[in-house]
């Protein structure tokens, strides 16, 4: 029997990023990508998401299988405000305090009166067993089940709402703490286990990162239970439709983005949460390397700028960097994440004035509740409020015209910030002079952020095209490469949107590693084969799971190698060539001198293991001569630096391939906003992308 039209079912796929201001919406149907915002929500994320399907749902004629991949911020958060779950640490009797002991490193190193953020677990809830295992693995004291007897009910009665299982040398001997756990798991509380989550030496690190991802597993599981269950049910809203057109309700299959750049089912998320602290900055990264793959540009600086914070990263050849040493709100996790760094500055950022009657922009944000003042519901000067004041926002309206902004609200919140930096200066300051200085404060800010990516760390800014996103990105993004002598900033198109781009694109990974310290040499080499093997064949059975065939998957291997005896070690691609050679290499790039006399050290093997997915595809659109400049939709006075300026204002949709545009201008889309002061070269590529050049030159 053939199937009526309307009984077919499609699938949609969906990316959706959860902002500080807005969650953002890609969908596909078909090859047609479409993209939304609606407000965060943010007491509860999942309200904001839900609404979404619900939209998509209500789009698509014909009953739907939705998956939905998600870039969360749920853990970042609960870090940086301190809400995770009541944690227990179980570790060696002996090594309770390792979490509060540290390195012993002050966070700043010439303020004697620094402090440390508290432990994520009290001394109260750290309880230690008597066992020991030595470094090689060999048994000294084993566990005695009277212990672990005694360890339950003190962990009863201590009323924990989740476990973190550490002890020393797990990595080689994780018999013990799969007896702790096994016995634990009567008292039915999520239980993190050390040689489970990261099976590497380093006990405060491994320890740190073990009790993150306790801290935020009750969290996390409850609010992925909450996203997955936001499948709406269309059968209230369709009513007056005949049996036969009703929408039926959509099953989601839902993944969410690591902080390593590629996406895990909602399960393994649930019990791994500390693989999603820099979810969604990580889905931006993938965004703006699709985008630059595609225009043939290999070495970028990615600069996201949403409602609350500003994400940078450095991308070169090579691709995207990853990291094992980050710290999240002064907590050390050390599985592999993207090198984002995040500096408190977006477009809800709140200028004020300083004891010292300096003027500070962030980090502290109006968010989306109450928002800037723009938005109707306060009266806190903002980054954006700025924009307003200085004629920024063409309409005074974001999202296509969606979301009118308060410009009587924005123009009295920076006259209010105007009359205090008056008091403070003992002169007349204007309102538009504390937009502009607002607008100053902040992008030194972030340049402050792409300096410590780039100059810091040995790059030269020159070297690089910088490539903005986020709803802001586009506002701030020639003056910070003009400020940096950056020659080329890629405005992608729908730049508001490219994290949920880049979650949607993102392929399955499954990132494993072991620590092996074995000096280089043949023997070496045979036993990191055997390693390597072992961790391929789990790899492959877990992407053959998620239904991904041996032709879908990529396995890239790496060794995290050091000279013996150092502290720390560099991260190096294995390859069937020289390892010593090819570490002398890195070493000489990353400090500048390699001791090729000394003994070379692998200490950790990793694999990470991907699943391809079908990726979004770039289309390459019909050229214009690249003479033509495009007709500009309408034109208003602004104001460029504190000048007043006659500035074209161009839509971003009736923009072609080949376009040039005429400076100074504005580039309004749904999506975001582009400023482009004169003395410019601004032309459409073949992929839709705003190219600007020529920055700084005569």
């Amino acid at each position: 029997m053939t199937k009526s039209r309307n009984t077919k079912v499609q699938t949609v796929r969906v990316g959706i990023d959860t902002g500080g201001t807005f969650t953002d919406f890609v969908y596909q149907v078909e090859r047609d990508l479409r993209i939304f915002k609606i407000a965060s929500t943010p007491d509860d994320p999942s309200r904001a998401i839900a609404q979404g399907l619900e939209r998509i749902a209500g789009e698509v004629n014909s009953r739907v299988i939705i998956e939905v991949v998600h870039g969360t911020t749920v853990g970042t958060n609960a870090l940086l405000q301190r809400r995770g779950a009541r944690t227990a640490l179980v570790t060696t009797a002996g090594f309770e305090d390792v979490i509060e002991i540290g390195r012993q490193a002050r966070p700043e190193l010439y303020n004697l009166n620094a402090v440390k953020p508290p432990p994520l677990v009290p001394s109260e809830l750290r309880f230690g067993v008597n066992e020991r295992v030595t470094a090689a693995g060999e048994v000294l004291e084993r566990l005695n089940e009277s212990d672990i007897s005694e360890l339950i009910e003190k962990l009863r009665a201590a009323n924990c709402e989740s476990i973190a299982v550490s002890l020393l040398f797990s990595f080689v001997h994780p018999q013990h703490e799969k007896q702790i756990a096994d016995r634990l798991r009567q008292l039915k509380l999520p239980i993190s286990i050390s040689h489970e989550v990261l099976p590497e030496y380093r006990e405060y690190e491994r320890t740190s990162t073990v009790t993150v991802n306790a801290y935020l597993q009750p969290l996390m599981g409850r609010y992925l239970t909450r996203v997955a269950q936001s499948s709406p049910d269309h059968e209230s809203r369709h009513q007056t439709q005949s049996p036969k057109t009703k929408l039926q309700r959509p099953i989601v299959s839902l993944r969410v983005m690591q902080s390593s750049g590629g996406s895990i089912s909602a399960q393994v998320a649930a019990g791994e949460p500390v693989r999603t602290i820099l979810s969604g900055p990580a889905g931006g990264v993938v965004g703006a390397l699709r985008v630059a793959t595609a225009a043939k540009f290999e070495d970028i600086i990615t600069f996201d700028m949403g409602g609350t914070s500003t994400d940078v990263a450095l991308c070169d050849r090579d691709g995207m960097r990853l990291t094992n040493e980050s710290i999240v709100a002064g907590v050390p996790v050390a599985i592999p994440m993207m090198d984002i760094h995040t500096v408190g500055a977006g477009g809800g950022s709140i200028a004020r004035i300083d004891e010292g009657g300096s003027l500070r922009v962030g980090p502290e944000s109006a968010g989306a509740d109450p928002g800037p003042a723009c938005y109707g519901r306060s009266l806190l000067p903002t980054v954006t409020d700025a924009h307003v004041m200085l004629g920024h926002f063409p309409g005074t309206s974001l999202l296509g015209g969606e979301f009118r902004l308060d410009e009587a609200r924005a123009h009295e919140a920076l006259s209010r910030l105007a009359s205090q930096m008056s008091a403070a200066a003992k002169r007349k300051v204007s309102s538009i002079e504390a937009a502009q200085g607002t607008l100053d404060v902040v992008t030194a800010n972030m340049e402050r952020a792409l300096r410590y990516i780039s100059v810091e760390r040995g790059h030269d800014p020159r070297d690089f095209t910088l490539i903005p996103f986020g709803g802001a990105g586009g506002l701030h993004a020639v003056a910070l490469a003009l400020a940096l002598r950056i020659p080329r900033v890629l405005v992608p198109a729908s730049p508001g949107a490219l994290s949920a781009v880049g979650v949607l694109a993102a392929d399955v990974v499954k990132e494993q590693s072991r620590t092996v310290m074995l000096e280089t040499g043949r023997e070496s080499e045979r036993a990191l084969e055997k390693i390597f093997r072992e961790m391929e064949k789990e790899a492959r059975a877990t992407l053959r799971r998620e239904g991904f065939t041996e032709r879908r998957q990529k396995h890239e291997r790496s060794l995290a190698v050091r000279y013996k005896g150092q502290s720390f070690e560099l991260q190096i691609k294995h390859t069937t060539g020289n390892i010593v050679v090819a570490f002398h290499r890195a070493h000489q790039s990353r400090y500048g001198y390699a001791q090729e006399q000394n003994v070379v050290e692998i200490v950790s093997a990793r694999l990470r293991s991907s699943g391809l997915v079908d990726k979004v595809k770039v289309t390459r659109a019909v050229r214009q001569k690249a003479t033509s400049f495009a007709k500009p939709h309408d034109s208003g006075l602004t104001y460029f630096e504190s000048s007043k300026v006659q500035a074209s204002v161009y839509r971003r949709e009736e923009l072609r391939a080949g376009a040039r545009l005429r400076v100074p201008c504005i580039v309004t889309e749904y999506s975001g906003t582009t400023l482009l002061p004169e003395a410019i070269k601004a032309i459409v590529d073949d992929y839709g992308n705003l190219v600007v050049e020529q920055l700084g030159q005569p």
